[in-house]
């Protein structure tokens, strides 16, 4: 009796997660999203799928300090590449080359979806277009991969209790939690005009530092 209430609620909590993945997906035309508790651990999670040791990885100059961290803890190294922007502004989506990964934290609107990529969404702080407070979401057209990265992101369980899993896979602690999604999943409707067509959503543009000055990011 007691393990049948675990499993009701443990299901009952990993749909609202699964709605708001469905409406993510929706919008930004991905066939997939998996929600994460954060965009740098949403890039930690793609990059160890993509299994990056040993590459080098070119990102801008003036990106979020996380990205080079997580390619670096990765096992690749980071090169810096100067961008067209003035003042260290960056703006919308940019690919970590020459992986398929997309470090999307500036950009978020209807098809933004590149086919082939994983796309890392962030919903964490003030300046992002679905404020959650803290949260992120991984695009993909793989069915294969969302699998992978929804065991690897709930410490490798699936969507289900414990007591009746079947464990095959490590993972982490990167679950965005229910109640996030719920706000999540309240707020999507924002991006719809009244008549149900949806909004396109500008890219936000931020300043951030020339990373490339410090030498703790340089192997």
């Amino acid at each position: 009796m007691v393990e049948s209430l675990f499993s009701m609620s443990a299901q009952g909590a990993h749909v609202v997660t699964a709605m708001f993945e469905a409406e993510l997906a929706r919008y930004t035309g991905a066939p997939y999203a998996v929600a994460v508790d954060n965009a740098s651990n949403g890039l930690a999670l793609c990059l160890e799928h993509e299994r990056v040791k040993g590459i080098t990885i070119e990102i801008p100059r003036n990106t979020y300090p996380a990205v080079p961290c997580e390619i670096i803890y990765a096992g690749a190294k980071v090169a810096f590449r100067p961008q067209p922007e003035p003042c260290g502004l960056l703006s919308g989506a940019y690919q970590l080359k020459p992986t398929r990964i997309w470090d999307s934290a500036l950009k978020f609107t209807h098809a933004m979806y590149v086919p082939g990529s994983l796309m890392v969404l962030s919903f964490t702080g003030p300046h992002k277009a679905l404020k959650l407070g803290k949260g992120g979401a991984i695009l993909t057209d793989q069915e294969a991969t969302r699998d992978w990265l929804k065991r690897a992101r709930f410490s490798g369980r699936s969507e289900c209790s414990y007591h009746t899993d079947e464990f095959t896979q490590l993972g982490h602690n990167f679950y965005m939690l229910p109640e996030i999604a719920a706000r999540g999943l309240l707020l999507m409707p924002q991006f719809y005009n009244l008549d149900g067509s949806p909004r396109l959503m500008p890219d936000i543009t931020l300043p951030y530092p020339d990373l490339s000055r410090f030498p703790i990011y340089i192997q």
